[in-house]
C-alpha cells in the first residue's frame, strides 16, 4: 500500500476517534412531575419569532432570572420517581435549554458560547442530586432517546444553531 493512504487511513481513524468521544455523555435521569410553566412564560417574553433571545433585557431583570434560578432548581433534587418516555425527553430539553441559556445570561454580554471555557462539557449543572454537564444531557440521554430531533429542539446559545422555541416543550405535544 502506498505510504499517502496508510498516512490517509490514520488520519481518518484518528478523526473518527476523536469525533466519536466528543460525541459521549453519561446517561441523565430525571424527575417525573416537573412544572415548566414558568420557563414557558419566560421564553415567551424574551424570545422572539424568529427564535432570537433578548438577552439583554433578561440580564436586567432580577425577578425573571430568580424564576429561571427557581425553575432549575426543580432538577436539582434526588430522583424518587423517574420521568419516562415523552416526559423525559420534554423535561430534558427544557433544562438542557434552560441551562444553556442561564449560562449565557450569567456571563452576558458575550459574542459567543463558544468563546466561554467548557460550556458544553462543564458538569456544573445539578439534575437528580448530581452534576451533568449539557453534553451528557444531549449525548449521553437525547441522543439515544429521540435521535436525530435532538438537533432541532436544544439551542447552543449560537446563531449558527437552530432556532429556540418560544415556548417550553412538553410530553404531551412532544412529537408534534
Amino acid at each position: 500500500m502506498h505510504p499517502l493512504w496508510s498516512a490517509l487511513i490514520i488520519f481518518g481513524l484518528i478523526i473518527v476517534a476523536i469525533n466519536s468521544r466528543a460525541q459521549t455523555g453519561e446517561n441523565v435521569d430525571v424527575r417525573a412531575g416537573i412544572n415548566h410553566e414558568s420557563f414557558d412564560r419566560l421564553l415567551k417574553k424574551y424570545v422572539n419569532e424568529q427564535g432570537r433571545v433578548n438577552y439583554g433585557a433578561w440580564k436586567t431583570d432580577m425577578a425573571d432570572l430568580s424564576t429561571l434560578d427557581n425553575y432549575l432548581t426543580q432538577f436539582a433534587g434526588k430522583i424518587d420517581h423517574a420521568a419516562q418516555g415523552n416526559e423525559k425527553a420534554a423535561s430534558l430539553v427544557n433544562a438542557y435549554n434552560a441551562f444553556a441559556l442561564r449560562w449565557i445570561l450569567s456571563n452576558y454580554p458575550t459574542e459567543s458560547i463558544w468563546q466561554l471555557k467548557a460550556s458544553f462539557s462543564a458538569k456544573r449543572n445539578e439534575i437528580g442530586g448530581r452534576k451533568v454537564s449539557l453534553d451528557d444531557i444531549e449525548h449521553g440521554t437525547l441522543r439515544p432517546l429521540i435521535g436525530y430531533r435532538t438537533h432541532s429542539v436544544l439551542v447552543c446559545a449560537a446563531r449558527s444553531c437552530s432556532p429556540l422555541q418560544r415556548g417550553a416543550y412538553t410530553a404531551d405535544g412532544f412529537d408534534e
